[in-house]
């Protein structure tokens, strides 16, 4: 089998190409891949298989991966794209690991607050409680094929302006250490970023329509603040329905990447105060083109030193 030739829409949910097996875990969304250990060496045509089925299923987990370290998860990273640094505010040691202590827990997209929205971030579990602590993902696009068709001609013409004056990645982590969480919350709007984003956005590889909302929308463009609230309130319970999302409970060894163009994302903040730490690795994207070829605007914030402008290749295979 070449790598023109996979098709992930067997009537099993389970098929091979480069070298690994796919699995479904939903049908809306996820799928395990085997047969294959991460790392920088892998051959370019799993790569391709590996970014085929993160295009077909949006969150795509692998198990056993033990022997990762910060370098070998950034070596694989660098086979699948272009890695970011940290973040466009928070740093980091290595200025390329972002190191998330406690749980995200609020339905986001990775930093939309920028022109140049990611693709995909890598994560694995470093350090694990001993319960809870899952990661849930939802479908944008789903969403969006399950939208009525006035719902649909309403967002096909809505632009959401985006902001980062909310510090989802540590605002949760420990309630106790306001101070801390003070200073990270500085460090997180150092650099105030505004961008202006269609509400449906067309995937750059596979042509299909998702939803780019979640929790660093700021408001509506055009709409009246109680009017935002509402539409964003629709809009989100559309996209986590429990038939579009898939929870993944946390094993030593486990590696997860998702599509951060076609999904939100929740860190659930159940385990109590034991310790949950994460690391991330991130894939820059391209800039989010609406139904109508219109591009993102930028109104704050100057993101060229976080990350490049990827350039993505359509895969074959996918309707649009």
């Amino acid at each position: 089998m070449t790598t023109t030739e996979i098709r992930p829409d067997t009537a099993e949910g389970i098929y091979a190409a480069g070298g690994i097996t796919v699995s479904k875990l939903g049908e809306n969304i996820g799928a395990l891949i085997e047969g294959v250990q991460t790392g920088g060496d892998i051959s370019a045509e799993t790569a391709y298989a590996i970014r085929y089925a993160l295009a077909a299923h949006k969150v795509v987990v692998f198990r056993g991966q033990h022997h990762l370290t910060d370098e070998i998860q950034y070596d694989f990273a660098r086979t699948l794209g272009s890695p970011t640094t940290t973040h466009p505010t928070l740093t980091s040691a290595d200025n390329r690991t972002l190191v998330i202590e406690g749980a995200a827990n609020s339905w986001h997209t990775d930093v939309t607050f920028i022109d140049r929205i990611p693709k995909a971030s890598i994560l694995r579990a470093v350090n694990i409680p001993p319960y809870g602590g899952a990661t849930t993902w939802a479908s944008t696009t789903a969403a969006y094929d399950q939208l009525p068709a006035p719902l649909k001609a309403l967002v096909d013409n809505l632009w959401a302006v985006h902001s980062n004056e909310y510090d989802y990645a540590g605002v949760h982590a420990d309630r106790a250490a306001s101070a801390a969480r003070d200073e990270r919350m500085k460090e997180f709007t150092r650099l105030v970023f505004e961008t202006e984003h269609p509400v449906v956005r067309v995937h750059p590889e596979t042509g299909e329509k998702s939803l780019l909302v979640g929790h660093f929308v700021k408001n509506f463009v055009g709409l009246k603040n109680d009017e935002s609230a509402a539409l964003f309130q629709l809009l989100q319970n559309r996209i986590t329905r429990l038939e579009n999302t898939l929870r993944w409970a946390w094993t030593p060894g486990d590696l997860v990447i998702w599509d951060n163009r076609a999904t939100q994302h929740y860190g659930i903040a159940d385990y109590g105060t034991h310790k949950r730490s994460v690391h991330r690795v991130t894939l820059a994207g391209d800039v989010p083109v609406s139904v109508d070829g219109a591009t993102s605007r930028i109104r704050t914030g100057d993101a060229s030193h976080f990350s490049v402008v990827d350039v993505p290749d359509r895969f074959p295979g996918f309707a649009s």
